[in-house]
Parts: structure tokens; C-alpha cells; sequence
């Protein structure tokens, strides 16, 4: 069993940045495929990158290229989110999640297994 947790959340001002990231335990593979959702009070759960779990091949949704940029650690088996230039809209609950046949979707019925997720406060 998949076990994800992430950490590094918190509160930042418009403009600042921060990292957060998600450590996983349990059996997987390098054909698996890790992504980080958001979803903010009444909104959707929005995809937002994803990296293959080898540490190649990454994709980021539009709203956030160039400033989110998604990395593997293999030593410390954990995916980051680096986030800068940050918008009251990035707001939300950052969840990662393990999709178990390595395909790069952004829907987020495609994925197994979820982190508890980690709040995200960007104030203006």
C-alpha cells in the first residue's frame, strides 16, 4: 500500500514563493506517475503538474508555467512543487497523487492513490 504525505504548506504574501512536497512509502515504480491537484472552498479539484516517477517528462496546466516547477528527489523519495510569484488565487488545498499506469492525465480519476493534502494561503 501507496502511502503519500505532504508537508510544507503555509501562509505567504502575494508575490513570495514556497515549496512544497510529498513523501511517499510503500512499493513503486519508475512507470508510475506523480501529480499535485489543488482545490480551493467551492471550486473543483484542479490539476496542476505531474513528473513521471523515474524524475523525467514533467507537465505543468497553463495558469501556473513559469512560475510552479515540479522535481523529483530519488535519494529522499519525494516530489516538489516550487512555487513563485504567487497569486491570492493559488489559494487552496495541494493534494499529490500516484497514478499507478504511468499515463500523463489531468484527470484526477486516473490517479490511485492521495496525500491528505497541505493548505496553500497566498494573501494579498
Amino acid at each position: 500500500q501507496v502511502q503519500l504525505v505532504e508537508s510544507g504548506g503555509g501562509l505567504v504574501q502575494a508575490g513570495g514563493s514556497l515549496t512544497i512536497s510529498c513523501a511517499a512509502s510503500g512499493p513503486t515504480s519508475n512507470g508510475y506517475v506523480l501529480g499535485w491537484f489543488r482545490q480551493a472552498p467551492g471550486k473543483e479539484r484542479e490539476f496542476v503538474a505531474a513528473i513521471a516517477w523515474i524524475g523525467i517528462g514533467t507537465w505543468t496546466t497553463d495558469s501556473v508555467k513559469g512560475r510552479f516547477t515540479i522535481s523529483r528527489d530519488s535519494a529522499k523519495n519525494t516530489v516538489s512543487l516550487q512555487m513563485s510569484s504567487l497569486k491570492p488565487e493559488d489559494t487552496a488545498v495541494y493534494y499529490c497523487a500516484l497514478n499507478t499506469r504511468g499515463v500523463y492525465v489531468s484527470d484526477h480519476a486516473w490517479y490511485d492513490y492521495w496525500g491528505q493534502g497541505t493548505q496553500v494561503t497566498v494573501s494579498s
